[in-house]
């Protein structure tokens, strides 16, 4: 049991702040195609490991694309251990878009700002500064905690959480449950209820390259087989076409527990249960459950010719798919049908769906804890409509959970600013999530 009359000290407070904005301006900014160093930020977080008495590992599978890995035991060897999990690199960022330049870590007016603010470079600074709260009061949780800092999150991750369940498996070893980022976080529903979503699912991703095949030819003659019109074709098929409702045990729980708060009956197992009527009585709080009731595919990327007067023999289309746990035989079907017999379709990019349980005692504990700092909040669960790195450390049979506490004020659009411009993060959001997650895991 948690000692509930333990407090995170002031200094974890301001180390939270100091860490975030320092690893915000170490830029890891992951381009895809391999070209991103994480490197140093592995270090900054390996020095603070090391400082807190802990054993970090460092692991690379391409030269300066680095994971760490620590542990720290716990009170009960008998007990399964915990994987709590960040990544270090980030998204692109366009300097001459921000109000700030995203890597200055610049705190303002109680705010930090950059890249990485909220994705992910706070957990990472909340799981430092809880760590080294430990070491210094001297405790240690009753369960092994397995701490990874990992690298290409924002890519394919095989140089990050691919490579280290694949080949480091044993870094690992009794994990079953692990957290990580995109959960826990307030959000304002319009109408003064404070609503915390902790992510108990991720759709799977299926990143698709389309192929057409046809003739070339003189762009001035009559070509019935024209490979940029057929791909035009079957990607406006699939931009256009209507997924069916496919309700998943964790998302069937969001959405009674959010109809309970507005004292609806969600009726989720009726015959005459309707998604869409029952996502319009939710009004704002809707969007946290829209995105993952269905399977979806979005085209993003079309390539064909090179010269205006010719019609090319190929044309290619890149499609972002992704599916709900238990949804992607169905999604492999309609892609098939969808693109009919003059395109070919392949993944470039897959990986898998997943479920955690939301009665299970982690998911309880989690409520729990952000209850005690937000009494005034709602938990529920949810699903994510992406991936996190939870996807790969699945392999290793470890159930995942989104669990990156933040107290956010009114109007702060948390997830709007997941890859986007003025990233930034509240200090006293960070305060918050280092009491909740201290608190979480020690009662883990």
């Amino acid at each position: 049991m948690a000692d509930q009359a333990f407090q995170v000290d002031e200094q974890a407070l301001d180390e939270v702040v100091t860490f975030t904005s320092e690893l915000i301006r170490i830029d890891t900014t992951n381009r895809g195609g391999g070209d991103c160093q994480e490197r140093p930020a592995a270090e900054y977080a390996a020095a603070k490991l090391a400082e807190a008495g802990l054993e970090p590992t460092l692991l690379e599978r391409t030269k300066g694309r680095t994971n760490v890995v620590a542990r720290i035991a716990g009170t009960d060897p008998s007990a399964d251990a915990m994987l709590v999990h960040g990544h270090l690199d980030v998204v692109p960022a366009e300097a001459a878009d921000w109000s700030v330049h995203p890597f200055s870590g610049e705190i303002r007016d109680g705010v930090v700002w950059g890249r990485g603010a909220v994705d992910m470079k706070n957990m990472d600074a909340m799981i430092l500064a809880v760590v080294r709260q430990w070491a210094r009061a001297g405790v240690r949780p009753r369960r092994d905690i397995v701490v990874a800092f990992t690298a290409d999150e924002e890519a394919s991750a095989e140089d990050g959480s691919g490579f280290l369940a694949d080949q480091h498996a044993g870094l690992f070893e009794g994990c079953t449950e692990g957290i990580s980022e995109s959960g826990a976080f307030t959000f304002h529903d319009g109408y003064g209820k404070q609503i915390y979503p902790i992510a108990a699912g991720e759709r799977g991703t299926g990143w698709l390259r389309l192929t057409a095949h046809g003739k070339a030819g003189h762009g001035s003659k009559v070509n019935h087989a024209n490979a940029v019109t057929r791909l035009a074709a079957a990607v406006t098929r699939i931009g256009e076409h209507e997924w069916p409702v496919r309700l998943t045990p964790t998302v069937a729980a969001a959405l009674t527990e959010l109809a309970a708060l507005y004292g609806i009956d969600a009726g989720v197992d009726s015959p005459d249960f309707s998604a869409d009527d029952l996502l319009a009585k939710l009004g704002p709080a809707a969007e946290l459950v829209a995105p993952t009731v269905r399977n979806s595919a979005n085209p993003t990327m079309m390539s064909a010719g090179y010269k205006i007067n010719v019609i090319p023999g190929e044309a290619t289309a890149h499609i972002d798919g992704r599916y709900l746990p238990g949804g992607e035989d169905e999604f492999r079907d309609t892609l098939d049908r969808l693109t009919g017999p003059d395109v070919d379709w392949e993944f470039e990019h897959r990986e898998v769906a997943l479920q955690a349980p939301v009665d299970s005692p982690t998911f309880a504990r989690m409520r729990s804890a952000v209850e005690e700092f937000a009494p005034e909040g709602h938990v529920v669960p949810y699903c994510m409509s992406g991936g996190t790195d939870a996807k790969q450390f699945s392999r290793l049979g470890i159930t995942g959970y989104g669990f990156a506490p933040l107290k956010l004020p009114e109007g702060f659009d948390y997830q709007a600013l997941f890859h986007g411009v003025d990233e930034r993060v509240p200090v006293e959001a960070l305060h918050f999530g280092v009491r909740v997650l201290d608190r979480f895991l020690r009662s883990a």
